[in-house]
């Protein structure tokens, strides 16, 4: 595990270095470029330093072991797209938030060892928290609460997370075997004869569900910005207090005001202007 106060140091503090043949960023671009030739498991410090052609203590002059190197990875891939201004406000937030979560995904599959090297408690670097950022913003428009905000750009950034650490276990089991998830899929007739006794599965098959599925990032991106969507509306909509006893009062089913919060009310209501009292 990194140590997180010279993590913090080495991406917020940065000391400038001697000009000279080996520096650290050298050494993080070399390292990212190995991870992504190579995968995550190929890279040791080790294996760097022969790549770069100097000595493994060498490299320890410049960062302290591989755990720190990782961080200074992942700030430096981050940094990659995070300038983009993306796309014009006029868009609306739902738009740019898409391409928000497009950009993640890309990051991912250009450097698919990211996925690999998630660590819950790494410490993030200036690019990392602009990407973040950047997200915030965009979600902040809409006039969310703070906290909804937050939680909104976390539920888009794990479902992009999600999808790249599948597509990551995908590659890493065609390099291991050499057979893809869909071959290794088309061999499996044993198991498919005894998918016959479920009824449910066997017709949506029998009607098409597989043979033209849809992009699953696509399709779940799409379903969670329809939540994000929904909760913006329901945040958003006009409340009229109730007619008799203040409480606010929700939209009908089609969308007009109501005036009472519940039957009771609108029974009071009705006594009143007959003049009946409460």
């Amino acid at each position: 595990m990194a140590n997180p106060e010279r993590s913090t140091e080495m991406l917020w503090e940065p000391q400038p270095e001697p000009r000279r043949s080996l520096n650290l960023e050298r050494i993080v671009r070399a390292a990212v470029e190995l991870a992504d030739a190579e995968g995550l498991a190929a890279l040791s410090m080790r294996r760097l330093a022969e790549r770069l052609g100097f000595t493994t203590m060498a490299l320890y002059r410049h960062v302290p072991g591989k755990a720190e190197l990782l961080t200074l990875m992942r700030e430096r891939v981050h940094g990659e797209t995070e300038a983009d201004a993306g796309p014009a406000r006029a868009a609306g937030w739902r738009a740019e938030l898409e391409v928000w979560a497009r950009d993640e995904l890309a990051m991912y599959r250009r450097h698919p060892w990211l996925a690999e090297s998630d660590d819950a408690r790494h410490v993030p670097g200036p690019h990392t928290v602009g990407r973040f950022e950047r997200a915030l913003e965009i979600v902040a428009r809409t006039g969310l609460p703070p906290a909804h905000v937050v939680a909104a750009v976390n539920l888009v950034g794990g479902f992009v997370g999600s999808t790249a650490r599948q597509a990551a276990a995908e590659a890493r089991m065609r390099r291991r075997t050499g057979v893809s998830d869909e071959e290794w899929w088309q061999d499996r007739d044993s198991l498919f004869a005894h998918l016959d006794r479920y009824p449910t599965l066997s017709r949506l098959y029998r009607e098409g569900a597989y043979d033209t599925p849809p992009d699953p990032f696509e399709f779940g991106l799409q379903r969670v910005l329809d939540g994000v969507e929904a909760l913006v509306r329901y945040e958003s909509r006009d409340e009229k207090g109730c007619g008799v006893c203040g409480r606010p009062v929700d939209r009908g089913p089609a969308g007009r005001p109501r005036d009472y919060c519940s039957p009771a009310c609108r029974q009071r209501a009705y006594r009143l202007r007959r003049g009946q009292g409460g």
